[in-house]
């Protein structure tokens, strides 16, 4: 009685357990306001019945994490060594990342064609098995032995097996009066502009050690697996497939097929139609030129930095550039209503050649940072509109054949051009004009096939 007195006295349970409240809810406002905000954002237009806000959330986790774990390899790689071995380290990485390719177009596009009702599971196995690795990387980094590679190839297989399910789902999740283009570039920015908060956490963390960002891309990898879990049934549904396939079949059921069309019935990117093809080539181009930039620029700035900077402020500067170049691009895509992907590409394809031809001629600070956020931008939008015509003019059933299909031929230019820049004089006009090269061959030889097929309108692959 007398300690209930006292509490009375003391204004009771009621004004502090009330005031605990307050303290929590304020403390938690924060939080979860922004998440408020999030949702809100990536579920609009549409975007939240449809499914495609779920993936925007999901991308944006795998983004994340994908930061973390590059920002925890980024200084065993090539800023630590001299530069005659950082050469040879580097190409060693350019070979390491040739090897999920190996496997992405010939085994794992097809695997997953043959599980059309198990994305959801793919998504979600890509997040388990890099979050494993993870933890397994978080021991080698410390150390950089050898061990290193084989788990930092897992984390690369895993993360482009998820980029081509993520890929091959946009279209399943389609909201109402958007161009494919629109929603790629949704789910693109998201990542990216996660990519933009998990990066200085990951330098934050690495300041503690070098295994902590690699603890925090377990977290979010564990995520992101529940997060794909969580993604709508009708990622895995099969409704419409049979539908498609009867369309395009429709006036071959009823008659027999010969050996010649047997053997071809299952289309590939030769089969699709000009459209794909010729925006395929463009866009290695672009990805080529982007191989050539990143290690002929890595290198010639740390022996020539720009006008009175030094090399990693000079490094720091392009690559900022490039950053912004790309994150406009992408936004520019989610803001685009054309629903012409081959114009979009031939244009920006030309304005990067333009640009570089300058930034030859005229070679500086300037002209590079130019050349960097152009190559940027054209290489967001152009990847984009290759997307969106892949899912507009490949049927379903073969779809992730063709996003693995694009995706090794791209990082082949990629690494080309990577090869290209370690390989060439550190001459910086000399440079340029390579890079000029690079992607005048890409436009040429695809602007008028581009053009061509943007006249006739979209052309669906058949199946024989």
């Amino acid at each position: 009685m007398a300690a209930a007195r006292t509490t009375e006295a003391l204004g009771g349970p009621g004004p502090v357990r009330r005031a605990l409240r307050a303290v929590g809810r304020a403390l938690h406002r924060p939080f979860t306001g922004t998440a408020r905000q999030i949702r809100r954002a990536t579920h609009a237009h549409g975007a939240g019945e449809s499914g495609l806000g779920k993936l925007i959330e999901l991308h944006a986790v795998n983004g994340a994490g994908d930061v973390m774990v590059t920002v925890a390899l980024a200084s065993t790689v090539f800023f630590s060594v001299p530069t005659d071995e950082a050469r040879g380290r580097v190409a060693l990485y350019l070979a390491i990342t040739m090897a999920p390719f190996t496997l992405l177009a010939p085994v794992i596009g097809p695997l997953l064609d043959r599980l059309p009702h198990g994305r959801r599971a793919a998504m979600a196995g890509s997040m388990l098995a890099r979050a494993l690795l993870a933890l397994l990387l978080s021991g080698a980094v410390a150390t950089g032995g050898l061990e290193l590679y084989p788990a930092a190839l897992g984390v690369l297989v895993s993360s482009k097996a998820y980029g081509v399910v993520r890929s091959a789902v946009v279209p399943r999740l389609l909201p109402p009066n958007f161009s494919l283009v629109k929603a790629n570039s949704r789910v693109t920015l998201g990542g990216l502009l996660a990519t933009a908060v998990a990066a200085p956490a990951a330098a934050g963390l690495h300041q503690i050690g070098p295994q902590w960002p690699l603890y925090g891309a377990f977290v979010l990898f564990v995520t992101g697996m529940f997060l794909s879990l969580s993604m709508p049934p009708k990622v895995d549904s099969a409704r419409g497939e049979a539908k498609a396939l009867l369309a395009a079949d429709e006036e071959h059921l009823h008659r027999p097929r010969t050996k010649k069309e047997r053997k071809d019935r299952k289309p590939g990117l030769r089969t699709v139609g000009p459209s794909v093809t010729h925006a395929l080539g463009a866009n290695a181009s672009l990805r080529g030129l982007s191989g050539f930039l990143i290690f002929f620029l890595a290198f010639l700035l740390r022996e020539e930095p720009l006008a009175g900077q030094s090399a990693a402020v000079s490094l720091g500067i392009v690559g900022v550039a490039a950053g912004t170049g790309n994150a406009l691009g992408t936004a520019v895509g989610a803001w685009l209503k054309a629903r012409g992907p081959e114009i979009i590409i031939v244009t920006v394809v030309g304005v990067v050649c333009g640009i570089a031809v300058c930034a030859a001629v005229f070679f500086g600070a300037v002209g590079v940072a130019a050349l960097g956020a152009c190559a940027g931008f054209a290489q967001a939008l152009a990847k984009l509109s290759l997307d969106a015509l892949i899912q507009r003019d490949v049927p379903e059933q073969v779809r992730t054949s063709a996003f693995a299909r694009s995706e090794t031929l791209l990082q082949v230019s990629w690494v080309l051009g990577g090869a290209i820049g370690i390989a060439l004089p550190l001459v910086g006009s000399l440079g340029m004009s390579v890079a000029a090269s690079i992607v005048a061959l890409g436009w040429l030889t695809t602007l008028r096939g581009l053009l061509t097929a943007a006249r006739h309108g979209p052309k669906r692959a058949r199946l024989a």
